[in-house]
């Protein structure tokens, strides 16, 4: 939960305020799960601050929600054309995504239980960035990764929004997002290596290394056959 804290502190997901009159703020509440590995073991113990999104009102404080993902078939192609290419297959996560969404309409929320301090009990939280359970959380981190990712040189395809290429001579690279999964695959490690670390200064990431598993799928290579 601390460490849930510290992402909202980090990013300034809000700032607290006097309710203003005749605005009723959404709730918000602690979901507990355990992320588990591919092998079943707990990995980590994860406290996630959620919006509750359903009293949100059409018009008001939300409008668009839609949201692509890429589709499960393109990743099984880009690990095809990786595999008979023997390109490098990296994966990377980022930590609370949506935090990074940024807002456009005013929302506000209650405080999170057990962070509420008596000088500002009574104050309410304006929200600046997206968070989880908003109805627009979603969207809002999808636009602001795809600004970012153009920023760098990759061009999103456009039949399939959540992958993208950068192409420079010889140098292929292919980037997969599936909300806050991501895959990079190329042929040029210092390329690669540009692209997380560009990645990283934009956002708060975890380099999982060599992909080994993704969404449920266990990736096994034998690269020397």
């Amino acid at each position: 939960m601390r460490s849930e804290m510290d992402s909202m502190s980090d990013n300034q997901v809000w700032t607290l305020v006097e309710p203003p009159e005749g605005i009723k703020p959404i709730g918000c509440k602690w979901v507990f799960k355990k992320k588990i590995d591919m092998d079943g073991n707990v990995q980590t113990y994860k406290g996630r601050l959620v919006a509750k999104g359903y009293r949100q009102i059409h018009g008001i404080d939300y409008d668009e929600t839609f949201s692509p993902v890429a589709l499960f078939k393109s990743i099984r192609i880009l690990l095809a054309i990786a595999a008979f290419h023997d390109y490098e297959i990296w994966q990377m996560d980022v930590k609370t995504a949506f935090l990074n969404g940024k807002l456009e309409e005013d929302v506000y929320m209650t405080q999170p239980e057990g962070f509420v301090t008596p000088e500002n009990a009574g104050k309410v939280c304006k929200l600046q960035r997206s968070i989880y359970g908003q109805k627009q959380a979603s969207r809002s981190w999808n636009l602001r990764f795809n600004d970012a990712i153009k920023e760098f040189g990759f061009i999103r395809n456009e039949d399939e929004p959540c992958v993208y290429k950068k192409f420079s001579g010889s140098i292929v690279s292919f980037l997969i997002l599936y909300v806050d999964d991501i895959l990079i695959i190329g042929n040029d490690i210092p390329t690669l290596q540009s692209v997380k670390a560009w990645l990283s200064s934009c956002f708060s990431m975890k380099d999982l290394g060599e992909a080994a598993y993704i969404l449920g799928v266990k990736i096994y290579r034998d690269r020397s056959r």
